[in-house]
């Protein structure tokens, strides 16, 4: 449809035909916060390809004989899970670039003065507060 997603382009109308829905049954989601678009500066609905995908999810679910607080729920929770998402590539991205950026760096040590990167070979200083944690093995004495 539209290359963002995210992107509020739809009026009312638009969205409502797209969706297959009546102009009012939008409002009404919006009101309790089913699905809710973005505004124009005027104040005007702007519904996104990914608020269309979510109506007719909704009209969808709704035929299945979901509730609308269910399907309200499970919305809120397809936006988590997206966000997460996200997040983690985020993260992904960062640890590569860091890894990249530290060639050799493979471990950390702990102290007072907080997480400090270790190069490999490298020795710890023994005034430094280190933790080192290995899990437990069959066998190991207390």
């Amino acid at each position: 449809m539209v290359e963002d997603e995210d992107a509020p382009v739809f009026a009312i109308a638009v969205a409502a035909e797209l969706a297959g829905m009546h102009p009012q049954t939008l409002r009404q989601y919006d009101r309790i916060g089913l699905v809710v678009p973005g505004r124009t500066r005027g104040g005007s609905r702007r519904y996104s390809a990914r608020n269309i995908q979510q109506l007719r999810e909704v009209a969808r679910l709704g035929a299945e004989g979901m509730s609308l607080p269910a399907i309200a729920r499970l919305l809120y929770l397809e936006d988590e899970v997206r966000m997460l998402r996200h997040r983690v590539l985020e993260l992904e991205g960062a640890l590569r670039s860091e890894r990249a950026n530290r060639p050799g760096v493979r471990v950390f040590a702990a102290g007072a003065s907080g997480v400090i990167p270790v190069l490999s070979g490298r020795r710890i200083r023994r005034s430094t507060d280190v933790v080192l944690w290995r899990p437990r093995r069959p066998g190991d004495e207390e």
